[in-house]
C-alpha cells in the first residue's frame, strides 16, 4: 500500500476524536446495507471523481484497487460518468486514477 497522504496523517493524529468519529461513521455507512466492498469503493470513487476530489479519487481508486476491482472497472466508473459530470472532469478523473494504478505494480494498458 503507498503512504498516506500527509494531510490524512496530520489530521488523524491531531484531531483524534474527529477521527475515530468519521472513520466510525464510514463504517457505519458501509455495514449498513448489502453493497459490497469493492462496489461500495467504485461508488465512492464516482463520488469524488464528481466533487473533483483528486485526494479522494486517489484514496478511493487505493482502496477499490485493494478491495479487488481491476484497473478496467475503476476506469469505467469513471467514464461512466460523462453524461452527468462532463468530459473534462472525467479527463481529471482518469489522471487522478492513473497517479494510482500506473504507480507500480498496478499497471495497465486497459482500453475501455
Amino acid at each position: 500500500m503507498s503512504k498516506l497522504p500527509e494531510q490524512y496523517l496530520s489530521i488523524k493524529k491531531r484531531f483524534k476524536g474527529y477521527f475515530r468519529a468519521v472513520d466510525n461513521l464510514g463504517k457505519s455507512a458501509k455495514a449498513a446495507g448489502p453493497i459490497d466492498e469493492k462496489t461500495a469503493h467504485l461508488i465512492q470513487l464516482a463520488a469524488a471523481a464528481a466533487i473533483r476530489s483528486e485526494g479522494s479519487v486517489h484514496s478511493h481508486t487505493r482502496r477499490a484497487l485493494e478491495a479487488g476491482a481491476k484497473p478496467e472497472e475503476i476506469y469505467h466508473a469513471i467514464i461512466l460518468l460523462s453524461s452527468t459530470i462532463g468530459f473534462p472532469t472525467v479527463s481529471a478523473a482518469l489522471s487522478w486514477a492513473d497517479d494510482i494504478i500506473l504507480s507500480g505494480a498496478n499497471k495497465s494498458n486497459c482500453t475501455v
